[in-house]
């Protein structure tokens, strides 16, 4: 129990920041502040109404091509990613966010991928996609402190150097998509002739990293590129 009450606490947690970083760009850039916070707030927790109900039903329990979690959760959020952050790129809302914020809270990839190794204890997860495996993401999200104090507080690497930062980041979850996907239709790669994730981690909460907390990191990579975009 305590490992899918994890899940949800770091979700929450997660949408606490992104309501903090939110609600400071509304603040800043807004004309009809108290409803574009309502506006935030109902958006956030409808995206987690949407991804309980859709676990709930146990439509994603299945092996079937293409996967139903992906085709329900990571590629509209991508798409949603794509476009809003594409549409609002020159909005003075971009830049009211501190581009430290987005990369000191990267470092909650930790988490998750301490919870990941937990998951493998349960059976409910493979090796092979967490740092026991080919998943580096928790080595990457340990940088995220030390390049943001080192930018952002003592000035000793250059901006661009997040740019950089951020490609690589999103070079590790497209790994990570990799191994997931392997993981589920081409397991021969890791000498078995059956999938490696248990239909378990297709139900609530375990959907929640393909659901919200994967997509979050892409989200706020792209949004640190563009603020970096923007101010270059």
């Amino acid at each position: 129990m305590w490992l899918k009450i994890s899940y949800i606490g770091l979700t929450a947690a997660t949408v606490l920041f992104l309501m903090i970083i939110g609600f400071k760009a509304i603040e800043d850039s807004s004309s009809n502040i108290k409803k574009d916070k309502i506006t935030l707030v109902i958006g956030l927790l409808l995206w987690q109404l949407l991804i309980f109900t859709i676990a709930s039903s146990g439509i994603l329990k299945t092996y079937d091509f293409p996967p139903r979690f992906a085709l329900a959760f990571i590629l509209p959020s991508f798409i949603f990613t794509g476009i809003f952050l594409y549409r609002n790129r020159n909005e003075k809302w971009i830049n009211s966010i501190p581009e430290s914020w987005i990369i000191y809270f990267q470092s909650y990839r930790i988490l998750v991928e301490t919870l990941f190794v937990f998951t493998v204890a349960r059976g409910i997860l493979n090796p092979q996609v967490t740092i026991e495996g080919y998943n580096v993401d928790m080595i990457f999200a340990f940088s995220a402190p030390i390049i943001a104090y080192q930018v952002y507080e003592r000035g000793l690497l250059p901006r661009r150097f997040i740019r950089t930062w951020n490609y690589i980041g999103l070079t590790v979850i497209a790994s990570i998509i990799f191994l997931f996907m392997t993981s589920l239709y081409k397991p021969e790669i890791y000498g078995s002739e059956s999938p490696l994730i248990p239909l378990e981690a297709f139900s609530y909460p375990y959907v929640l990293i393909a659901g919200f907390l994967m997509p979050t990191a892409v989200f706020l990579h792209i949004l640190s590129i563009i603020q970096l975009h923007k101010k270059r």
